[in-house]
């Protein structure tokens, strides 16, 4: 009896030991995903922070080449009415005077 109570007490000894080693072996497990998770979650934001930067830049690009393109339509625009007053501005005085006049 006393040799199977020994065996018994091998066996739940040998028993707690391997629990005890895959305890130690999950906890350096959940160190190892942890750190592959946190750096995982650097490097998705360090990629996330630089496509946005780059669809900023583009923006701003874009945004500065319409507000160019609309700038020298509007001076061109205003060259051509000074252009056009210049040339006919004595005529615009004449129907001005002969519809006063007219009055």
């Amino acid at each position: 009896m006393d040799s199977i109570l020994n065996k018994l007490t091998e066996i739940e000894s040998a028993a707690v030991s391997i629990v005890q080693h895959a305890e130690a072996e999950k906890s350096i497990l959940d160190e190892k995903y942890d750190e592959k998770r946190r750096q995982f979650d650097l490097e998705l934001e360090a990629e996330t922070k630089k496509q946005i930067q780059a669809i900023q830049d583009d923006l701003q690009k874009k945004t500065s080449q319409i507000l160019s393109s609309q700038s020298d339509e509007s001076l061109a625009q205003i060259n051509a009415l000074q252009k056009e007053y210049e040339e006919n501005h004595t005529l615009y005085a004449q129907k001005i005077l002969r519809k006063i006049t007219e009055v």
